[in-house]
């Protein structure tokens, strides 16, 4: 059974290996992206579940749309927020850490570069992924925002586990 110990020392020099999750996510955003803009046109929509569609939708704003009424200043405000967290998480990738901290800081690297390649191509994130239920319904999202979604998740997991490795040292 494979430890969940911190890298350190050599460990920590695999810490390139972890671009290759994060380039993972990227890739994957980017093809879903692609291919529901070939089959979509905005706001088209496709039942697949009683409780899920895929929908066409742009959001030119932030997490549920926030900032989207704005005159566009808010484009280049959110790619400098993306920029300066995948510095921040490319440092605490090469500073090392548990898998689990690891795969987070990788997964929330992924899913930021992929919405920021959509913010400054053109100005607007895709959306796609809908999940509904007796009139209530999610914001419309997309693989970047499940990676970041998910490696927040990891990032929180974590945090409850250090204090426990750090006390049986």
């Amino acid at each position: 059974m494979a430890s969940d110990a911190p890298t350190t020392g050599s460990a920590a020099s695999g810490w390139t290996r972890w671009l290759w999750l994060s380039l993972a996510v990227v890739i994957l955003d980017r093809a879903t992206k692609l291919a529901v803009e070939a089959i979509f046109r905005e706001g088209e929509s496709l039942r697949v579940t009683g409780f899920f569609d895929l929908v066409l939708a742009y959001n030119t704003g932030a997490a549920f749309s926030f900032l989207a009424d704005h005159d566009g200043w808010q484009r280049w405000l959110f790619a400098a927020i993306a920029l300066a967290a995948s510095a921040f998480l490319v440092w605490m990738l090469r500073r090392g850490g548990s898998r689990l901290l690891l795969a987070g800081c990788a997964l929330i690297l992924g899913g930021a570069l992929g919405n920021l390649w959509d913010r400054l191509a053109a100005g607007r994130v895709t959306d796609f992924l809908l999940f509904h239920y007796a009139g209530w319904s999610w914001p419309a999202f997309n693989v970047a925002d499940s990676a970041i979604t998910v490696g927040a998740a990891l990032l929180i997991i974590d945090s409850f586990r250090a204090p426990r490795r750090a006390a049986a040292q």
